[in-house]
C-alpha cells in the first residue's frame, strides 16, 4: 500500500474505530470524523487529523472512507449543504462506503456521486468488531473495475479477503446474501447449544466435538461460547442486524423470492428487541429461545 496516502474516515464506530487506526499504522495520513466526539479519543496522539465535520475531513483526501448505520446516515455525512463531504472533496475523490444499505440506495448514490464529479464503491464489511480489530475483514465491492483496483491496496490495511463482486449496487448484494448466512449460521447455533443443555449433554463439550466437522463453522467457534457462558456483549448489535434483515427482505420481497428462514430469525430477534437488547451482540438470538422457554431474560 502507498504510503502517506491522505484518506478521511467517517464514522468510528465499533467497526470503524479500529478500521481507522489500521490506515494510521499503514502510513496513510488520515482525517478521522465522528458525530459523537468522544470516539475520536485517541486518533490526535496517534498522528491523526480530528476532523470538525465531514467536509473538513474530506479536504485534500484521495480517498473518503463512511461506515455509519443507515442509508440516510450516508446521505447527510456526504450531501448535507454546509457540512457535507462533498462541499469540499476534491473532484474526482473516490468515495467508498463501508455502512450496509440497500444495493438499491448504493446504486443510487453512485449516481449522484459521479453526477457531481466524484466516483463511488459500495464497499460493505463483515467479520464484526472482533474482524476489524484483527485486520482482518470480508470486504464486498461494487463498483468501477479501475476503482477497486485504486482502493484495494488501502483496504488491505484492516481487509483480508477484498472482493471486487460486480458493478455498483453488487457489493451490497453480496452482503445481502452474507448476512442471510450468518444469521442462519447463529440460528443453528443457538439451537444446537439450546438442545444440549435442555437434553443434559453438557454445551461446552458438544462444541468441542463438532466443531472439527462438517458442523463447523465461524460462528460456532466465536459465537458459540459466548452463548454457553450467557455473554451478551456486542461485536454486532442486534440493532444492527435488523437494519441489515430489513434491507434483505426489502430486496427479496422486491424481487418476489420467499425467504421464510430468514423472515423467521427477523421476527426472533425482535424478542431480544422488546427486551431491551438492541445494543447487544447478535448472537443474542439464543436469549429469544430461552425467553420462548419461559425463562424472564432482559438485558442489563
Amino acid at each position: 500500500m502507498p504510503t502517506n496516502t491522505p484518506v478521511a474516515f467517517l464514522g468510528l464506530g465499533l467497526m470503524g474505530r479500529p478500521m481507522a487506526f489500521h490506515l494510521l499504522e499503514r502510513g496513510c495520513k488520515v482525517a478521522v470524523w465522528n458525530r459523537s466526539a468522544g470516539k475520536t479519543a485517541g486518533f490526535a496522539e496517534k498522528g491523526a487529523r480530528v476532523a470538525e465535520s465531514p467536509a473538513d475531513a474530506a479536504k485534500g483526501a484521495k480517498l473518503v472512507f463512511t461506515c455509519v448505520g443507515d442509508a440516510p446516515d450516508v446521505e447527510e455525512v456526504l450531501f448535507h449543504d454546509l457540512a457535507g463531504a462533498t462541499t469540499k472533496a476534491d473532484l474526482g475523490t473516490l468515495f467508498v462506503d463501508h455502512s450496509t444499505i440497500s444495493p438499491a440506495k448504493a446504486h443510487d448514490l453512485e449516481v449522484s456521486l459521479r453526477d457531481e464529479g466524484f466516483r463511488f464503491l459500495d464497499a460493505p464489511i463483515s467479520g464484526g468488531q472482533k474482524g476489524a480489530i484483527a485486520g482482518q475483514l470480508a470486504i464486498m465491492c461494487g463498483g468501477a473495475e479501475a476503482d477497486f483496483a485504486e482502493a484495494e491496496p488501502v483496504m488491505r490495511a484492516y481487509g483480508k479477503n477484498i472482493v471486487h463482486v460486480g458493478g455498483p449496487g453488487m457489493g451490497q448484494v453480496c452482503k445481502a446474501c452474507n448476512q442471510v448466512l450468518v444469521v442462519a449460521n447463529i440460528m443453528g447455533v443457538a439451537e444446537a447449544l439450546n438442545l444440549a443443555k435442555n437434553l443434559g449433554a453438557n454445551p461446552e463439550k458438544v462444541l468441542e466435538a463438532v466443531k472439527g466437522g462438517a458442523a463447523g463453522s465461524w460462528s460456532l467457534e466465536n459465537l458459540g461460547p459466548k452463548m454457553i457462558a450467557g455473554d451478551d456483549s456486542a461485536g454486532f448489535y442486534v440493532k444492527h442486524q435488523q437494519k441489515d434483515l430489513r434491507i434483505v427482505l426489502e430486496a427479496a420481497r422486491e424481487a418476489g423470492l420467499p425467504l421464510p428462514g430468514t423472515a423467521l430469525i427477523h421476527e426472533l430477534y425482535k424478542i431480544v428487541q422488546n427486551r431491551g437488547g438492541d445494543e447487544k451482540g447478535n448472537h443474542c438470538l439464543f436469549r429469544a429461545l430461552e425467553v420462548m422457554k419461559g425463562s424472564d431474560w432482559r438485558a442489563e
